[in-house]
């Protein structure tokens, strides 16, 4: 069975380890849509444009990868486009954190899992360190799934 992920809103073109993570995703699923969330308040160095040219551009040949920009809840969106779970990076407990409970949000409001990667595998001793940082303040850890090659 096919599986599609979505990666949405914080894609950095710019950020090694955003690339690394999808690399890493594209090995446990056939389709990822890259998806950068519309904020017309946000001023950001790059105009939306510019960010979806530069993430095609890094992924160009790649014909599982889709990249698009949304305006509407990722929820909403990840409904729509059919998506079996979102990908998610961590790089630190405050990521886990905030992570963890928008994922809780997601999966009830649109029943979609959410799959929690690390950045990049040099990065591994910051992997098992965190996994024992969140085992010693009792933290749920059955969401992060590591992905180390």
């Amino acid at each position: 069975m096919k599986k599609k992920a979505l990666f949405t809103g914080t894609f950095d073109p710019f950020t090694i380890g955003h690339y690394a993570l999808v690399q890493r995703a594209l090995c446990f699923t056939d389709e990822i849509i890259i998806a950068i969330g519309v904020n017309y308040e946000k001023h950001t160095l790059f105009t939306l444009e510019e960010r979806l040219n530069d993430i095609n551009r890094i992924f160009c040949g790649e014909n599982r990868i889709t990249v698009t920009s949304y305006d509407a809840l990722t929820v909403d969106f990840a409904k729509d486009e059919g998506v079996d779970f979102i990908l998610r990076g961590i790089r630190n407990i405050s990521d886990f954190e905030y992570e963890k409970n928008m994922a809780d949000i997601n999966l009830k409001m649109s029943n979609i899992e959410t799959v929690f990667l690390f950045a990049d595998t040099k990065y591994q001793h910051v992997s098992s360190s965190l996994v024992r940082e969140l085992i010693y303040y009792k933290k749920d850890i059955s969401k992060l799934i590591p992905i180390l090659q």
